[in-house]
């Protein structure tokens, strides 16, 4: 009776104080913004299957993923132990037995396998950390080192103690069930038995499970709280990767642009600040980071954590006005160290270069690029904090409607030079130039330039080439021409969304006007605003990216590759195309098809690809801290061997030419579109 009473209080003491922990966490959620998350159950609950339980993002890296599915999975398989001891609590020598022998068997089989293997996996984690430790756990505080070194004594005492325990109740004679790992350590040891000593086990086994379930809410380790949550409330094939949100203009009531501090993320974004494991696998791909930027993905979400924690925490100041009066106070509050530019430095977030490589590696589905563009926002439009080049770039565009000084009427230059190469060779030119009110409806597709297309020398080239394999497969296609403009793009990724919605609101009554529906670019950043963005705008687009189209027309019969190109090529994934929409398999597919064509891979290729340098605006900016990101992408397509390097996208294109230029010799190593490529081999 004694041992229930106090076991009772125990526990009672452990559970109030959790959820006070829990009531403490959600109390900081208030602060945000409000966000739905709450659509499509059916595709959030499959998320949570595959990413949650399966934790298949972990498995990415073999030893760290298998070492963390055994833990977890241990630590699952074992509740039903820890349920039956906290019920032996109240009732002496209680046990699941009473389900039958056989079943029975399969639970005391379970927990002793499970028990050895947490036991030895914890064991080789906590060498790994301190013997051999990957580069990504090396990069923490002291305190985040400490901090998992206690998780992890505290996972290896849960495991001893339980072990203990039923070995003592082995001794003791009335252990039951199948226990193949008890017996051999009841062999080994050879205990004489003794009821203090199995109670001494039982609480210390109690005490850790509850003093574990009490820390975490104040350890990096909250994400085997929040982790699941976290996952379930992502946006994974609900909505597209990496599209971002609109800022209502017209709405009056709107006084912050963009995220200055806590009150202006939603609950999702905190709540990702929270979940991160700090385990260092979006910093460890982060291009950036790896060429010596100071941006650091997983400093961006856990500043986010720290900051949430330390105006939470002053909750006090709530207390002293009224409800309706709470806002002034946080912004109170915010005015003493805002998250940005304070804690979030302009320096770290203009090194973003949005490829998604760390939102692609998160293995608790964290949102680093779009909280980063939405802190841009805030510098740009709020502060005006962004590089002297981008005053530029702002300047073209809003004058000359691209982010370069060509005049908007150059766009026109390379669909006369196609026209008049065509006439000159005789050969079919099925384009139309859209003007007026003209209506698409009886094309196959219009053709969406982009501004590289129709104003880069270099590309222009591959845009001409496009073109031409379509005349070549008789597909009707219309042009813009002048009356194209930028996608907007540019300026969305650099913070600059009210100058991006001017681009987007005049191309999206071009586009119905003319009552285009399917749409070809050979730009993925294009591709993936008109397809992804736009539909917040007021147009549906069918939109695919000419690596798409070309593969169509091949498997069609519409055009054929027959000439043989001798030669040795490797292929670099463009980070919109790839990691954004997932289109990996095409372009190989049309390289294959080229006669004599040797492809070979790159180290880091398709959704482990590494980004040419250019997104997120960075294609306007120029790199000054580190290594350029993309002499280090060239050099690691320069170790394939290739002759040429294939591209499929116009960023890319100027990237790769330059780090060309610096690390080889341009008439032994070149650089061609997939387009150019394909229209060569006809």
């Amino acid at each position: 009776m004694l041992k229930a009473i106090i076991f009772g209080a125990v526990l009672i003491s452990a559970i109030s104080f959790f959820a006070f922990s829990i009531v403490r966490f959600l109390s900081f959620l208030k602060i945000t913004q409000p966000e739905n998350r709450y659509g499509n159950i059916p595709q959030r609950l499959k998320n949570t299957f595959v990413f949650a339980f399966l934790q298949t993002k972990l498995l990415r890296q073999k030893l760290a993923g298998i070492l963390h599915l055994i833990i977890y999975w241990g630590f699952v398989a074992l509740l039903i132990v820890v349920t039956e001891s906290m019920i032996e609590g109240f009732f002496p020598n209680f046990s699941f037995r009473f389900i039958g022998h056989k079943a029975y068997s399969v639970v005391t089989l379970t927990q002793d396998l499970f028990g050895a293997l947490v036991f030895f996996t914890v064991l080789l984690s906590l060498v790994r950390r301190y013997v051999g430790t990957p580069k990504r756990l090396k990069e923490i505080s002291d305190a985040s080192r400490w901090d998992a070194t206690l998780i992890l004594l505290m996972i290896m005492m849960v495991m001893v103690t339980m072990m203990g325990a039923n070995v003592e109740r082995m001794a003791l004679g009335y252990s039951t069930g199948y226990r193949p790992i008890t017996f051999f350590l009841y062999k080994l040891f050879s205990p004489a038995g003794s009821e203090n000593v199995y109670q001494g086990f039982w609480w210390g086994h109690i005490i850790v499970v509850l003093g574990f379930m009490n820390y975490l809410p104040y350890s990096k380790h909250f994400h085997v709280l929040s982790s699941v949550p976290n996952t379930f409330f992502s946006n994974y094939g609900i909505t597209p990767k990496g599209a971002l949100k609109k800022i209502n203009f017209e709405d009056e009531s709107i006084v912050q642009y963009g995220v200055k501090d806590v009150k202006d993320l939603t609950w999702k974004q905190v709540l990702d600040g929270y979940t991160c494991t700090e385990c260092g696998r979006c910093t460890a791909v982060c291009p950036a980071n790896i060429t010596g930027k100071v941006l650091n993905p997983k400093l961006i979400i856990t500043k986010i954590r720290k900051r949430t924690t330390e105006l939470g925490e002053r909750k006090e100041d709530f207390n002293k006005v009224d409800a309706s009066d709470k806002d002034p106070v946080v912004q109170a509050i915010a005015e003493d160290h805002p998250l940005v530019p304070d804690i979030e430095t302009p320096q770290e977030l203009w090194a973003c270069t949005t490829c998604m490589a760390c939102v692609q590696e998160c293995p608790v589905m964290i949102e680093h690029v779009t909280s980063i563009v939405d802190m841009r926002r805030d510098l740009v439009m709020m502060d005006s904090i962004f590089p002297d080049e981008l005053n530029t770039v702002f300047r073209n565009l809003e004058n000359n409607e691209s982010p370069w000084a060509f005049n908007s009427s150059e766009r026109n230059d390379w669909i006369d030079e196609l026209s008049d190469e065509l006439a000159k060779e005789g050969r079919p030119n099925s384009l139309k130039k859209l003007s007026g009110d003209d209506s698409a409806e009886e094309l196959d597709v219009v053709f969406w330039s982009g501004c590289m297309g129709a104003f880069d020398k270099r590309y222009r080239n591959a845009t001409k080439s496009f073109a031409s394999l379509m005349n070549e497969a008789g597909v009707k296609y219309g042009v813009l021409g002048s009356e194209e403009k930028c996608t907007g793009d540019p300026a969305r990724r650099l913070g600059n969304e009210f100058l991006s919605q001017e681009f987007i609101k005049q191309n999206v009554e071009t586009l119905n006007r003319h009552k285009v529906k399917k749409v070809v670019t050979a730009c993925p950043h294009c591709m993936h605003t008109l397809k992804n963005e736009y539909k917040d705008f007021g147009i549906d687009l069918d939109v695919k990216h000419h690596t798409e189209f070309i593969a169509d027309l091949i498997d069609t019969g519409k055009i054929t590759p027959k000439k043989q190109l001798n030669e040795t090529v490797t292929y670099h994934d463009s980070c919109y195309l790839g990691r954004y929409n997932d289109i990996y398999d095409e372009p190989r597919k049309i390289l294959q098809n080229i006669p004599g064509l040797n492809v070979v891979e790159m180290d880091k290729n398709r959704d482990r690809g590494f980004c040419c340098g250019a997104g997120g605006g960075r294609m306007f900016m120029e790199e000054t801290e580190g290594k350029r990101v993309n002499v280090e992408r060239t050099e690691q397509a320069l170790r394939t061997g290739a002759q040429n390097i294939a591209v499929a996208c116009p960023f890319c294109m100027t990237m790769m030419n330059d780090g060309v230029k610096e690390k080889a010799k341009q008439d032994e190593i070149k650089v061609k579109d997939i387009s150019e490529m394909i229209l060569e081999s006809l």
